[in-house]
């Protein structure tokens, strides 16, 4: 039988490999494109940004060498919306440093139309094709046409019973379905769940439109729900991961961990375990 057990001892090994070994990180001239050769198999594993609120760049990419995860999801108090475009070729110069690319900005809450050209504009400068963004329901076509404009993907983030505007998948696909297909969501999985919602079958139901996931396990499908280690809540992580084989997912899974925040290293890494463990008894 599969147990949460046999998931992480698999996965950890993995992890204490990686601590152990110097062939990823140790020679200074291993390229990134190296690294995506040698990759693990399943989807691309990584950070929102939001899990590194508390931690600069340079610590948040120290847990994320750690862990060895290259993907992060762009936050402003990382790279501040005014950056220079010498400041973000700096910026862009580290994360490659550590062997991370950064795919995406956000989340961005856009209030105006103003807000919306800003959120445009700070992705075409930072060199990335996604916008992760909550945008006002008035709004939506005029987010539609930036990203015909552009060709700039602006996924919409949802935030569970507490959100007004967008608490779960359904409601966001709702809002969005008749628009360019390059308007989608950012499918918060934990918030989903918090709203009531099976996080597995939405995934199925609107995977076409889901542009990345962030990528979480919650302790009750309540709003009194909290984030917590892969594993340890109540989504059916395994059949999760088995959908987006199904469903033939190509975005990025990235983990946005929200408990522990001012020391997020170890719950992040045990999910990550667990996720690689996960994977390895699918293959």
């Amino acid at each position: 039988m599969n147990t949460r057990r046999n998931f992480l001892q698999k996965g950890l090994l993995s992890l204490s490999a990686v601590a152990l070994t110097n062939i990823s990180f140790a020679n200074a001239k291993s390229t990134f494109k190296e690294l995506k050769a040698k990759k693990e198999p399943g989807f691309d594993l990584g950070i929102a940004g939001y899990s590194f609120l508390h931690f600069d760049i340079d610590k948040s990419l120290a847990m994320m060498k750690r862990m060895d995860v290259h993907y992060l999801c762009i936050k402003d108090f990382h790279l501040p919306y005014k950056s220079t475009a010498s400041e973000i070729a700096d910026f862009h110069k580290k994360l490659a440093q550590s062997n991370v690319v950064g795919y995406a900005v956000g989340p961005i809450y856009t209030r105006s139309r103003a807000e919306i050209d800003d959120a445009f504009d700070y992705a075409k400068r930072v060199g990335v094709n996604m916008v992760v963004g909550i945008p006002n329901h008035e709004d939506l076509e005029y987010v539609s046409s930036k990203v015909k404009e552009h060709n700039i993907r602006f996924a919409i983030h949802l935030h569970g019973p507490e959100d007004k505007l967008y608490s779960n998948a359904t409601i966001v696909h709702d809002s969005i379905k008749q628009l360019d297909e390059r308007v989608g969501i950012c499918f918060d999985m934990g918030h989903d769940t918090r709203d009531g919602q099976d996080a597995v079958k939405d995934l199925e139901k609107y995977h076409k439109r889901i542009f990345d996931i962030h990528f979480k396990d919650v302790t009750s499908p309540t709003k009194d729900g909290t984030t917590c280690e892969l594993g340890r809540g109540v989504i059916d992580i395994p059949l999760f991961i088995k959908t987006l084989h199904k469903v033939k997912y190509t975005g990025k899974c990235s983990l946005e961990f929200e408990k522990d925040m001012k020391d997020p290293l170890a719950g992040l890494a045990e999910s990550v375990g667990y996720y690689r463990g996960v994977l390895d008894t699918q293959s």
